[in-house]
């Protein structure tokens, strides 16, 4: 709101000009304040991003990881997914989850937690965080379509399973949000070979509302929670991962 929006110009018109002012004094120091209070956060999360990045190659320069595993990467339901090499088991894991982030992250940070892997599959979970910050879904999709052209370029044809932005009880309100994000992501997994879309969002609700699979905070899983994403990710990747590992060791001989 600024002091050129019709409803302070008719609180000018109704009040007199002093309090019209005062008016618009407090809209724009209430502007301003979410402006940088968003800013602020988004610098902070920027900084602790970078820090989780670092670390991730720094263990990747003191101990290289082999390449065609399969590659999980995104948010911090990668990053809480205790059980993950157990639940993927025989399928070898690399976990590059990275607390908070969203697609556009995942994007900038591409060449040093993506790539290097040449993993035969990658597993991404990422966008509910970019909703709840309140990016567009439509800035959220480019995102991910930003993505998936950094990933051709990058690693060619290697195939990407897109977990559904998950319903939680902590963002219950984001779910019409997330519904766009997944159809959209659903609808471009129908005209691509090398994008599959894994549905977790209608397993994890129950009557229209979330289920009981969260933590204390409402958003983060249980280990009820992981099992419904276990069973789905494995159903997915299982009837493929030989040919995958196949074609990625040909890919990547020499």
């Amino acid at each position: 709101m600024t002091c050129r929006s019709r409803k302070v110009m008719t609180a000018a018109t109704r009040l007199g000009p002093s309090i019209a002012v005062a008016v618009c004094m407090l809209a724009l120091l209430s502007a301003n304040g979410r402006t940088e209070s968003a800013a602020s956060r988004a610098t902070a999360l920027d900084q602790s991003l970078t820090v989780e990045i670092g670390r991730f190659v720094a263990s990747d320069q003191a101990a290289p990881t082999p390449t065609c595993q399969v590659l999980f990467v995104g948010s911090s339901s990668i990053v809480k997914w205790n059980s993950l090499a157990n639940d993927m088991a025989p399928m070898p894991v690399i976990n590059r989850g990275f607390g908070g982030s969203h697609i556009a992250h995942v994007n900038r940070w591409f060449d040093q937690i993506v790539a290097p892997y040449r993993p035969r599959a990658i597993v991404f979970y990422a966008g509910d965080n970019d909703i709840d910050a309140g990016i567009p879904a439509d800035r959220v999709i480019a995102d991910f379509d930003t993505f998936m052209s950094l990933k051709g370029q990058a690693l060619g044809t290697t195939p990407v399973y897109f977990i559904s932005v998950k319903p939680s009880k902590a963002r219950f309100v984001e779910l019409a949000l997330q519904a766009e994000v997944n159809e959209a992501v659903k609808a471009r997994a129908a005209d691509r070979a090398d994008l599959i879309f894994i549905d977790v969002a209608a397993p994890m609700l129950e009557n229209g509302k979330p289920r009981d699979l969260f933590v204390a905070d409402g958003l983060h899983m249980t280990p009820q929670g992981y099992s419904i994403w276990t069973r789905a990710v494995r159903e997915a990747l299982l009837p493929n991962t030989g040919a995958e590992e196949r074609s990625c060791r040909q890919a990547n001989k020499g």
